[in-house]
């Protein structure tokens, strides 16, 4: 580790890593400084039952535009190219096809809704008519928040940008993102207190830089645990409206696999918004990968999440089913606290702040990360590129 380098990174997530390759590459000196003991940030893999499984970001949305895709693919990883179970209710089980087939243009005419006629209030939930349950849940899964919090006009742009195909990496995203960023100069498990011109204080003190690139989440930039000069108060601003929604996964795995098909799909209800969304047996494993939500989902992070996915399995499935489910592993993304939560969504209202958060502070500093994309916010791949463009602004701005 050097004391002195022309940039610093806060943060070695998708946007941190994409920044600092980009900056190595120009010929910049960089040092990655992540509070975390690992790389990835909310890209992260790990072990489980003998198979890596991704506890973060896991597909490759808009894969055909996706920059992480091509970069897969020039790294030799394998992608999964299939297409997803979601949306397929395995055997019509508690949710019939009539019923499913309405529920889906429920929520198609309130997407049109929102895209094409916007409440003035800029809140989602303004736009809903039927189904709201079903909707409800949907959004607590795709956004990580209830249509009550969620600005129609930022999910529109996201929509409106994004496509279907949605690829995955079987060896995992997370290590695949990790692995990105092992060239470049990295101090893991230091936090930073606080950023001055020249200057960044850390855990294991003070490194000089010309300048700085700021990647932590918007939880992170709100919660105070870092300092930063006066000019950066209307960013920090703007990141109090673009809150951190809540995605939590929890594994579980199977006595018997050949009870249930592989790459199937169960939602637990449809009639409910707290609920949740299982995908069973990715890549044919014995595993069952639960999503849970929005405020569901942070409430169950007080611990009943595993007593409360093998209850909605139970009811699916079978009791003598669930007795053959064993927890391997749960998340708590919005008790991490160097994250504090998933992923961001705007408030009703506040789409525009993305705009502002992404704008540099000033020469020598600037932000990055998911929040600052402003169609491609809530992927890594949206992280990627907004790291890639604080890199050019710091490099273009410093002397050559």
């Amino acid at each position: 580790m050097k004391d002195e380098v022309d940039v610093v990174i806060v943060g070695g997530g998708a946007a941190g890593i994409a920044a600092g390759r980009w900056l190595t590459d120009a010929g910049r000196s960089v040092l990655i400084i992540e509070a975390l003991p690992r790389l990835g940030g909310r890209a992260h893999t790990v072990m489980l039952g003998g198979y890596p499984v991704d506890l973060g970001c896991g597909w490759l949305h808009s894969a055909e535009r996706n920059p992480l895709s091509a970069l897969a693919k020039s790294h030799g990883v394998a992608v999964d190219r299939s297409k997803a179970a979601w949306g397929d209710q395995l055997g019509a089980i508690n949710f019939p096809k009539q019923a499913q087939q309405e529920a889906w243009q429920a929520y198609e005419a309130f997407t049109d809704r929102l895209a094409k006629t916007p409440p003035a209030s800029d809140r989602a939930s303004d736009a809903l008519t039927e189904w709201q349950p079903f909707i409800n849940g949907l959004s607590s899964f795709i956004n990580g928040v209830e249509t009550d919090r969620l600005s129609a006009r930022d999910f529109t742009a996201y929509d409106d940008a994004a496509s279907d195909n949605n690829w995955r990496l079987p060896d995992g995203y997370g290590a695949f993102i990790a692995a990105l960023g092992r060239d470049v100069p990295i101090m893991l498990d230091t936090p930073v207190s606080a950023i001055r011109a020249g200057v960044v204080e850390t855990g294991r003190g003070a490194i000089r830089s010309h300048s700085v690139i700021v990647t932590v989440s918007t939880e992170v930039l709100t919660h105070g645990a870092i300092r930063f000069p006066s000019a950066a108060a209307d960013h920090l601003h703007a990141a109090t409206q673009l809150p951190l929604g809540l995605g939590d996964k929890l594994f579980l795995s199977l006595a018997d696999p050949e009870a249930v098909p592989a790459e199937s799909h169960l939602l637990g209800r449809f009639d409910d918004e707290a609920t949740g969304s299982y995908y069973l047996r990715p890549f044919g494993r014995p595993i069952i990968e639960c999503f849970l939500g929005g405020a569901h989902a942070r409430a169950l992070e007080q611990g009943a999440a595993v007593d409360f996915a093998i209850g909605e399995l139970r009811a699916l499935l079978g009791a003598d089913f669930a007795k053959g489910l064993r927890p391997l592993l749960a998340t708590r993304w919005a008790k991490e606290p160097t994250i504090l939560g998933s992923y961001s969504h705007a408030l009703p209202g506040h789409a525009g702040a993305r705009a502002t958060l992404a704008r540099p502070i000033n020469d020598w500093l600037c932000l990055a990360g998911e929040a600052c994309s402003p169609h491609d916010f809530s992927t890594a791949h949206g992280a990627w590129q907004s790291g890639i463009v604080a890199a050019r602004h710091v490099h273009q701005a410093m002397p050559q």
